[in-house]
């Protein structure tokens, strides 16, 4: 199933607070990104690729008719990780039974080939 909507960050808005000229401890100050206006596709990347940012995990938005063993087959290519998609979104899914359209879940990277390495979950 292919999703060509892609993400809309017109609406992001983003500040820093730099370190002050002679050094220090500065940097970000606690503050958080405002992401409330993104909006998303069914799956889209939540950390790329690139330099040290990538996170291994991705987002999904659960559209009508999934349950976590459907997604897990989809990105993982087994429905048994169905449990480790429910641990990594405890905050957000009290029962793994009970997911809803349009909430949007973490896709964590799980070891799926047993080399002690975790993998990112398929596109």
């Amino acid at each position: 199933m292919s999703n060509d909507k892609k993400p809309d960050f017109s609406n992001v808005q983003s500040s820093s607070d730099t370190a002050p000229a002679g050094g220090g401890s500065g940097g970000l100050a606690g503050a958080k990104p405002d992401f409330s206006n993104v909006v998303s596709g069914s799956d889209t990347v939540a950390g790329g690729s690139g330099g040290g940012g990538g996170t291994g995990a991705r987002t999904y938005t659960i559209e009508k008719g999934d349950t976590l063993s459907a997604i897990a087959q989809r990105f993982y290519g087994k429905a048994k990780y169905w449990r480790q998609i429910h641990e990594a979104n405890s905050a957000e899914i009290d029962n793994p039974d009970r997911i809803f359209p349009g909430q949007v879940i973490t896709l964590p990277a799980i070891d799926t080939d047993g080399d002690g390495t975790p993998d990112e979950p398929a596109a």
